[in-house]
């Protein structure tokens, strides 16, 4: 049962905090993110890998996910509206927003030895990134590894556009040689390039990274040449498409995948 506290005026330093979390170099300091909307911080207050800081919500969302928030009631500080508007980032402000912490762990390529994990090489649309967060989640991956100039993770347009999957999915910002230098033998890297052999009709391997590249430029030619497979989705004959974008051909190149690994 929710008890009401008394709705409370933000302090400057909350403000500022909140404000900081906009900007990566600060989400990087204090190892904290922002999670904004009744959705994402009701599956933030269900998870286990990521600690909540704070949680700055209007009364009636306390009142309505009472059974959810009372683990998390020393945490918790009831605002107003008009207070909420002020710290939201989102164009129509939700009820509740939250601040989480970083996780302890991070994933590392000794996954790449046993399953088929996603490396993202210079994604920069954050509803990209999202989205295949969300693919990832779908066909069940164990990991998304990010070059260091992805769009960040844990920006607050990417934290929303994985509608929650980002909860689940474990992360890493790494550079695709640091990824596999220490594995031996070295895992298969496959990577969606024009010109390669058509994915519907390759032998593909069960394990190892798939690299999805920029949306502009696609994949760098630095990594490029760390493929060991070079893929490609055929276009029809009659499509007229110059290229997909880059979280459609994740999910398509996900699903052939995960099709030949359940089917071995």
């Amino acid at each position: 049962m929710y008890l009401s506290k008394r709705t409370t005026v933000l302090s400057q330093n909350q403000s500022k905090l909140i404000n900081a979390l906009q900007v990566k170099k600060y989400r990087q300091k204090y190892r904290n993110f922002l999670v904004e909307g009744e959705k994402m911080v009701l599956e933030l207050l269900q998870q286990q890998r990521f600690g909540v800081v704070s949680i700055f919500g209007l009364e009636r969302w306390a009142a309505a996910n009472a059974a959810s928030l009372q683990p998390f009631l020393q945490n918790f500080n009831p605002v107003s509206e008009i207070e909420l508007r002020k710290i939201s980032g989102l164009s129509t402000p939700n009820s509740v927003l939250a601040i989480a912490q970083w996780p302890d762990t991070w994933p590392d390529g000794s996954l790449l030895q046993s399953d088929i994990c996603l490396y993202l090489d210079g994604i920069q649309d954050p509803g990209n990134l999202g989205t295949i967060l969300r693919i990832a989640d779908w066909f069940g991956f164990p990991a998304v590894f990010c070059s260091p100039d992805c769009v960040d993770v844990f920006s607050p347009k990417v934290v929303q556009a994985t509608m929650g999957a980002v909860f689940r999915v474990p992360t890493c910002e790494i550079a695709l040689p640091e990824l596999l230098a220490p594995l031996s033998p070295a895992p298969p890297v496959m990577g969606a390039v024009l010109g390669g052999s058509d994915i519907f009709r390759s032998t593909l391997p069960a394990n190892g990274l798939l690299v999805i590249g920029n949306e502009g430029r696609g994949i760098s030619p630095a990594t490029e040449q760390l493929l060991s497979h070079r893929l490609t989705i055929p276009r029809h004959a009659a499509g007229g498409a110059e290229s997909l974008n880059a979280a459609v051909a994740t999910g398509i190149m996900a699903a052939v995948l995960r099709n030949q690994t359940f089917t071995t």
